[in-house]
């Protein structure tokens, strides 16, 4: 007997081994979340009751959701299993285990089903609506897992159908606004975990200023109670929605959320001289509910603005053709660098020999090829911290920091080989041939006021370069 319970769990074909198959891990690792996740919510679950906060359902839909591989059949059965799995181990006899469970697949699957049809934006939360569509997805979910619970509450709580259906899908809804944010807005690991360390290291003063706020309200609302108690943190949750990112939000609000229902359980903080009907319970369930979507939905609305007003920024910064900087944010990055202090830099102007027949001869599009070819290959010979912008046309400057004029030479020079090197595939077969003049100039000391002056000087070598012979160099001494 001992043999063949050692061959069914470690041979060939037995359990562990088809664990161990990479289809079967996600499943596996599945089931044991929803296990675990079970676990946790039955230890809040008081006695005769539903319990005060369920994470597995919002979990298993989160899972389910951004990582569309995992919702295979084998996934489906691993959770019931998981769902089970937790009831059995903690006492619930079989009725009751299939009753409560059958809700809980019931909902997690409607919530699937809203989402299948929803763009990634919405999955991800990386928009405003995407918080409409949580909310209609949870409430969809949480109903008809009502469906399955009104049914349920005659059966094991003596209750009424109708009632069993009001509470039980606000105890849903609550938990799934609460944990699917989360789980929705969480950073990718890819193959490596977040540096949470780091993350709190680099928070500014003011970053620690909402944090700090949203302490203070919880201790206030758990020191005076009453019904007003939950919405105590409000204001500084705004405040976070504001300041954070949608994943740091969604972890405050959860943590207010459960802190919220953990405050319900008990009475709101007094039991003795406040009996909570259960009218009351799911009107301030549903009211935690409105709650933790408000700091989400700011900070989505925030974060959505503060990534347009970057677009715009790079748009106004930046040459659309090369994707280097234009020329007014070339010459107020130099100013800034300058102003930093270096141990010298050296400005190159660089002309593209004979462009306008690139242009006559090949057509405009060969021209444009042209010049993001010259980009690609002056890039990759700067060194790191050297700045690159388009002064117009077929001219750019370049800003080495912390060089000599013998080494700016050098750069200069490494790039022209790089850029008549080899010709440049254009399209249609043609190969283009090009070759570049530059003037360099450098200087010992930081002086931003002089700047057009430099770039003058750099310029008139750049076509003395022209007019003695092109594809070459030419230099002045240090400034």
């Amino acid at each position: 007997m001992e043999r063949k319970l050692v061959a069914n769990l470690y041979g060939k074909g037995g359990v562990l081994d088809r664990v161990a198959r990479p289809e079967m891990r996600v499943p596996f690792l599945l089931g044991l979340v929803v296990f675990l996740a079970c676990i946790f919510g039955i230890l809040t679950r008081p006695t005769g009751f539903l319990a005060a906060v369920w994470p597995a359902n919002a979990i298993l839909l989160g899972l389910l959701v951004r990582v569309p591989k995992s919702a295979c059949w084998q996934s489906w059965v691993a959770a019931a299993v998981g769902y089970l799995a937790a009831d059995f181990l903690t006492g619930a006899t079989l009725e009751k285990a299939v009753l409560l469970n059958a809700a809980n697949m019931v909902g997690v699957a409607a919530g699937y089903q809203v989402y299948k049809y929803l763009p990634a934006s919405s999955v991800r939360l990386q928009q405003p609506l995407a918080l409409l569509h949580l909310a209609v997805a949870s409430a969809i979910a949480a109903s008809l897992a009502g469906v399955v619970g009104g049914i349920a509450n005659p059966i094991l709580f003596g209750g009424g159908v109708i009632p069993g259906w009001i509470f039980w899908s606000t105890t849903e809804l609550v938990n799934y606004i609460s944990f699917l944010p989360v789980i929705l807005s969480a950073p990718k690991l890819e193959g490596t975990l977040p540096d949470f360390s780091g993350l709190l290291a680099r928070l500014r003063q003011e970053k620690r200023a909402p944090l700090i706020l949203l302490l203070i309200s919880c201790i206030a609302g758990a020191v005076v109670g009453g019904p007003g108690a939950i919405a105590f943190p409000v204001p500084a949750l705004l405040w976070c929605g504001v300041v954070y990112p949608v994943f740091p939000t969604a972890i405050l609000t959860l943590c207010i959320g459960v802190w919220g229902l953990v405050i319900l359980s008990n009475g709101l903080g007094d039991s003795s001289s406040l009996q909570l009907d259960v009218m009351t319970l799911i009107s301030i369930r549903l009211g935690i509910s409105l709650v933790a979507l408000a700091p989400i939905m700011l900070s989505c609305v925030t974060q959505s603005r503060n990534a347009l007003l970057v677009r715009l920024q790079y748009l106004a910064t930046h040459d659309q053709l090369t994707d280097v900087l234009n020329r007014n944010a070339f010459r107020e990055e130099v100013s800034r660098s300058l102003s930093l202090g270096m141990n010298g830099f050296a400005l190159l102007m660089v002309d593209l020999d004979h462009f306008k027949s690139v242009n006559d001869t090949y057509g405009h599009a060969a021209g444009d090829t042209v010049l993001v070819s010259f980009v690609r290959r002056v890039q990759g010979t700067l060194r790191p911290g050297s700045l690159l912008g388009r002064m117009g046309g077929e001219e750019f400057a370049i800003m080495i920091p912390n060089s000599q004029i013998m080494d700016a030479v050098a750069e200069a020079e490494k790039i022209r080989q790089s850029v008549c090197s080899e010709p440049v595939a254009a399209g249609d077969g043609k190969l283009v041939r090009v070759t570049a003049s530059l003037g360099v100039v450098a200087v010992e000391h930081d002086n931003a006021a002089c700047l057009d002056t430099l770039l003058a000087e750099a310029d008139r070598l750049c076509y003395q370069a022209k007019e003695r012979g092109r594809n070459r160099v030419e230099h002045c001494g240090a400034a």
